[in-house]
């Protein structure tokens, strides 16, 4: 049997990419090491660096917002009120 060394990387679609950083980055070593790929070990360690920066923005954005949506998920499941919101919002505005 063919294949698989690097989890069939070339399949994934991009919602899988995310979680293979470590099989993205062994590509890049493969890659580099072959001493005529460069080009390609270049755009792949790009990739990688892309997807990091993607992951530290997503969690930099969360972090800001997880209050304003708490507050909004338990005033519509009934277990806190309009005033929770409005003050989590005002927390999240005077950061």
């Amino acid at each position: 049997m063919s294949g698989g060394s690097y989890d069939y990387l070339f399949y994934k679609d991009p919602d899988e990419l995310l979680n293979s950083l470590s099989t993205i980055q062994d590509m890049t070593d493969r890659l580099a090491g072959l001493g005529y790929a460069d080009d390609a070990a270049s755009e792949t360690e790009y990739l990688l660096l892309t997807i990091r920066q993607f992951e530290n923005r997503i969690s930099t954005m969360k972090a800001r917002l997880e209050d304003v949506w708490r507050a909004v998920e338990w005033w519509d499941s009934n277990d806190s009120g309009e005033d929770g919101v409005k003050k989590a919002l005002d927390a999240y505005r005077n950061k």
